[in-house]
């Protein structure tokens, strides 16, 4: 169970992420402002982790003298702040499938900043860390084969597209390649945030509280027109609702769980999921062609996906056998002292 949480939660985590970037574009394209909603959506998640902190955790009040999470706190909200920004924006000059497939350079990021944090171990004689690398390099690929590479038509359902310029397109693929970079910067940080205060509740309280005072700060001074603030019974109040309650509160909540658990590279192996989730969600829900380019990279992503997975079980069965095995450990350190000798 142990292992079969975090995995499950994850999942989960990549079905809300993606449904929430379609509604999200949803109201985007039906006129609502991004900015307000970015503000709108960390404001009520502030009001909605307020009571969670108190009801899991009893208190909302962090060890801030004693640690560095008055550091930590606030640098991880400004990397999410401007995370957050960008891939608004982002997906605002692009499409959803465009932010789900830029999302696959988060693995690659986060393994090169973990192993420069000294969170995840390098060793290219290992059989582990070499199926951890080919399979983060397999999941990637297979993102772009599914975002890049049409190939024939399998099923042709009534086809829509989303029509950008040129010059949005690539100002947007810019925006997302940051926002990829910041996310994987914020599980770094976030994992070392929840090594030395354990209560996912309230470390995100303090999160979306921050983030709330910045979005407010540049929101008022981006949008000019009183009348964007204004709720209306659309769907740009149901994007907001959703990103706020179950996008923002419950999943990031539920990440931070599984990051907390499981590690920040064994998170960041599921973002090239997402690229598949949205292809599906694209031809169940919006009518899009199934090509032969999506089933191929849908194959390549689940097996580098695997791969990644196969590798750190297996330096985790090391591990706990090294553990359990005095007397090979005792064989190690003697051949160990006998080399110093």
């Amino acid at each position: 169970m142990g292992k079969l949480l975090p995995f499950a939660g994850m999942i989960i985590v990549i079905l809300v992420q993606v449904s929430s970037m379609e509604i999200t574009k949803a109201a985007m394209s039906s006129g609502v402002n991004k900015y307000v909603l970015i503000v709108y959506t960390n404001a009520l998640s502030t009001l909605v982790l307020l009571p969670c902190s108190f009801l899991f955790h009893g208190s909302v009040r962090l060890p801030w003298t004693s640690s560095n999470l008055y550091r930590l706190i606030p640098l991880l909200s400004l990397l999410g702040c401007i995370g957050q920004l960008c891939g608004y924006a982002g997906m605002d000059y692009t499409s959803p499938a465009m932010a789900t497939a830029l999302l696959n350079l988060i693995p690659a990021f986060t393994f090169i900043l973990a192993i420069i944090c000294r969170m995840e171990k390098l060793e290219w004689r290992s059989t582990s860390s070499r199926a951890k690398v080919f399979g983060t390099v397999f999941s990637i690929t297979g993102a772009f084969v599914v975002t890049f590479y049409k190939g024939p038509t399998i099923l042709r359902l009534s086809h829509q597209l989303l029509s950008s310029s040129q010059l949005k397109w690539i100002l947007g693929g810019l925006l997302l390649a940051i926002e990829a970079f910041m996310t994987s910067a914020w599980y770094i940080i976030q994992a070392m945030v929840l090594k030395k205060f354990p209560a996912v509740f309230t470390v995100m309280f303090y999160l979306c509280f921050f983030n709330a005072i910045l979005s407010t700060t540049y929101s008022l001074v981006l949008v000019r027109d009183p009348g964007a603030w204004k709720l209306r019974p659309d769907i740009g109040l149901v994007a907001i609702l959703y990103s706020a309650i179950v996008a923002s509160t419950f999943r990031v909540s539920l990440f931070s769980w599984c990051l907390w658990k499981a590690g920040p590279l064994y998170v960041s192996m599921f973002k090239p999921l997402a690229t598949v989730v949205a292809a599906a969600i694209g031809i169940v829900f919006l009518g899009e062609d199934l090509s032969l380019g999506r089933v191929i990279g849908a194959i390549i992503i689940v097996s580098g996906f695997y791969g990644v997975l196969w590798g750190k079980a297996k330096e985790e069965s090391l591990g706990s056998s090294s553990h359990q095995d005095p007397l090979l450990q005792n064989r190690r350190d003697d051949r160990s002292c006998s080399v110093c000798e």
